[in-house]
């Protein structure tokens, strides 16, 4: 559904111990649209993803996903709302001892009672989306890093999610590539209608791929806004990202 509200976060407080991360963030996410959360290194991005997904669990503050509170959820419930959502971690994660195929597959194997034949059959067709046709029987090592990152997309992909969450796609990529990942997260974006949160420092790749961006700054969101709109916002932090990405 157009313009439904399917990521709500509100005044989100997290911590690791003593130390304070985020510092009462705000962020709404629509259906259908890419947003991606900037900042500089060390700012919080990983951990708003975290908390998010409840790998971590907020100091206080709502995170509602797909019209449901992350946080009141019981194990089993959230176990099953982790099924509508597909992530790609940063390193891609793909376990060395499988085939890229039978990576792919993993969710299935784990969360749903096809067969393998039908496991195959999926893995294979979310390896042609992206761009990895005939991969299936390959490991892991014997891929590029681009197309190790094209892998752990397929693999959040696997379950038809509502929506994906990428961390760093384009980390340690050449521009090139980076460009080319960016290209097939629009194509997803345009065939499938997939919503996305991509979490990035990455200039080139933010001003591509970007309906909207959040910018975070000192564990709070100092802006959101399209890239026009946060050039021109006068908020020195958030004009001087984009000032040294461009030089």
């Amino acid at each position: 559904m157009p313009d439904e509200v399917v990521l709500e976060v509100t005044d989100l407080h997290a911590q690791y111990g003593e130390r304070t991360i985020l510092q009462g963030v705000d962020l709404t996410v629509r259906s259908g649209e890419i947003v991606v959360v900037l900042g500089t290194s060390g700012c919080g991005k990983s951990t708003l993803l975290k908390n998010i997904i409840r790998l971590h669990r907020p100091t206080r503050g709502s995170v509602r996903l797909l019209g449901r509170e992350v946080a009141d959820m019981e194990e089993e419930e959230l176990e099953a709302m982790l099924r509508e959502i597909g992530v790609m971690y940063q390193y891609g994660a793909l376990l060395n001892s499988m085939t890229v195929g039978e990576n792919v597959a993993l969710p299935l194997e784990m969360h749903s009672s096809v067969s393998p034949a039908l496991r195959k059959a999926i893995a294979s067709l979310k390896l042609r989306q992206v761009g990895l046709e005939g991969t299936y029987d390959l490991y892991p090592k014997e891929l590029s890093g681009g197309m190790r990152k094209r892998a752990a997309v397929a693999r959040a992909l696997v379950m038809d999610p509502r929506i994906l969450f990428c961390d760093e796609p384009s980390a340690g990529l050449d521009p090139v590539t980076a460009g080319s990942l960016d290209d097939m997260l629009l194509r997803l974006k345009s065939s499938l209608g997939m919503t996305m949160v991509v979490i990035t420092h990455e200039i080139r790749s933010i001003r591509r791929i970007a309906d909207r961006i959040a910018y975070l700054h000192g564990g709070r969101i100092l802006f959101t806004g399209t890239v026009a709109e946060a050039v021109q916002s006068g908020i020195p932090e958030v004009t001087e990202f984009f000032l040294r990405g461009a030089e």
